[in-house]
C-alpha cells in the first residue's frame, strides 16, 4: 500500500517535471535567434516560433494547422517568400539536401536546414537563419586572397611592360613628323592611344594591389563634384547622356587626396554613361550627381537610368579582376572601393534591372 502510494507521487512528480521541461523547451525554442517550423508526419505545421513568424510577415495561429499548400497560398504571404518556400521545400524535400540558401530582396543571405529521418519520428524540422555576417567574411577573405595574388603578379611585371612601352613611345613621337608628311598621322595617334591604353591598364593594377599612400588636402564638396562634370560633360553628350549636377545645400569641406577622390566619382560618372548606352529601349540618359550631409558625414550620390544590375552582379561588384564589360579589367571599382576606405568612408550600391542604379560614397566632414 505505502509502495503504491510512493508510485503514485512519484509518477506525478514526474509528469509535472515532464511539463515543466516541455514548457522550458518551448520558451528556448521561443528566444532562439533563427527561425523554427515543425511539420508534422502528416505535413501540417505543428509549431513555429516568433522569429518564424516574423520572417515570413504571418500571424502565428495563421499558421498552426497548415499545410505546405495551404501556407503557399497564404494570402498575405507575398511573392518572393512564397518563391523562396517553395525553392527551399524542393531543394530539400525532393532532392535531398540538408542545406539551402538564398539571397532575399534587401539583399540579406539566409541558410535554411532541415532535420528529418527516424530520430524525429516522422516530424521535419526547418530551421532558418541569417548568415550575412558570415557571408560579408567570406567574402572579404576572397578578396584579400585576390588582393594578394594581384600585388605578387603586378609587381613582378609592371616594369617588364612598361620599359618596352616607353621605348615604343619615345620611338613613335620621333617618327610622328615623317609620318605627317606621308598622310598617316592618324597610324601615330591610334598607336599612342593603345599605348596610354595599356599603361592605365599597368597602373590599375599597381593601384589595386597597393594604392599610393593619401596626399590629403582641403576641398569643398561642391568643387571635387563640378570639376569631375567639366571633365565628363562633354563624353556624355557623345554617347547621348545628360548630367544633372544638383545643386548643394551649404558649404560642405572634405580632406581628402583631391587626385585620387576625383579618379573615384569619375569611374563611377563613366560606368554610369556605359551602363546607359547598353540600354537597348529608346530613352533618355540621365544622369543625377548630388550631395547631402548626413551628421559629421557627406553622402555623395550618382546614379542613373541605365541598364542596372542583378543581385549576383551586386554582390561580387567590387571584387578584382570581376567585370561585365567585355573590354573591362575589373579593377576600377576595387580601386575606388579602397581609396575610399583609406579615407575612412564607405561606398553603397542599390540597382534594380532596366530601371538603373545608385552609388552613394559616405566620407567624413571637416568640422
Amino acid at each position: 500500500m505505502i509502495s503504491q502510494y510512493q508510485e503514485s507521487l512519484l509518477l506525478s512528480a514526474r509528469t509535472f517535471q515532464s511539463g515543466l521541461l516541455d514548457a522550458t523547451y518551448e520558451d528556448v525554442l521561443e528566444n532562439i535567434d533563427s527561425g523554427i517550423i515543425l511539420f508534422d508526419e502528416l505535413g501540417v505545421i505543428s509549431f513555429v516560433n516568433k522569429q518564424m513568424y516574423g520572417m515570413l510577415e504571418l500571424q502565428r495561429h495563421s499558421l498552426v494547422g497548415c499545410t505546405m499548400a495551404h501556407l503557399l497560398s497564404h494570402i498575405q504571404l507575398n511573392r518572393f517568400k512564397k518563391r523562396q518556400v517553395l525553392s527551399s521545400y524542393r531543394e530539400m524535400i525532393y532532392k535531398g539536401k540538408p542545406n539551402y540558401e538564398f539571397v532575399d530582396e534587401f539583399g540579406r543571405y539566409w541558410r535554411v536546414s532541415l532535420s528529418s529521418g527516424e530520430t524525429m519520428k516522422g516530424y521535419y524540422l526547418f530551421t532558418v537563419k541569417e548568415i550575412s555576417d558570415y557571408k560579408l567574411i567570406e567574402q572579404t577573405a576572397y578578396q584579400n586572397d585576390n588582393l594578394a595574388m594581384l600585388g605578387k603578379l603586378s609587381a613582378s611585371i609592371a616594369h617588364e611592360i612598361r620599359n618596352p612601352l616607353t621605348a615604343i613611345r619615345g620611338f613613335i613621337q620621333l617618327l610622328r613628323p615623317h609620318l605627317h608628311q606621308l598622310g598617316k598621322d592618324e597610324y601615330a595617334r591610334i598607336i599612342l592611344a593603345e599605348i596610354d591604353r595599356a599603361n592605365d591598364i599597368i597602373h590599375e593594377f599597381l593601384m589595386s594591389s597597393k594604392p599610393s599612400v593619401p596626399q590629403v588636402g582641403m576641398i569643398s564638396v561642391s568643387a571635387l563634384l563640378k570639376e569631375a562634370v567639366l571633365l565628363t560633360e562633354s563624353e556624355a553628350l557623345m554617347k547621348g547622356c545628360q548630367i544633372h549636377l544638383h545643386p548643394l545645400q551649404g558649404d560642405m569641406a572634405i580632406s581628402v587626396d583631391v587626385k585620387q577622390m576625383k579618379q573615384v566619382v569619375l569611374n563611377m560618372i563613366r560606368n554610369a554613361m556605359e551602363a546607359i548606352t547598353e540600354r537597348s529601349d529608346d530613352y533618355t540618359g540621365t544622369i543625377e550627381i548630388g550631395a547631402r550631409r548626413e551628421g559629421a558625414e557627406v553622402r555623395i550620390f550618382i546614379s542613373d537610368n541605365g541598364k542596372g544590375m542583378d543581385i549576383c552582379t551586386l554582390d561580387r561588384l567590387f571584387s578584382p579582376f570581376f567585370t561585365t564589360k567585355e573590354n573591362g579589367t575589373g579593377l576600377g571599382l576595387s580601386v575606388s572601393d579602397r581609396i575610399v576606405k583609406n579615407h575612412g568612408g564607405c561606398i553603397s550600391v542599390s540597382s534594380r534591372v532596366n530601371e538603373g542604379t545608385r552609388f552613394v560614397i559616405s566620407l567624413p566632414l571637416i568640422q
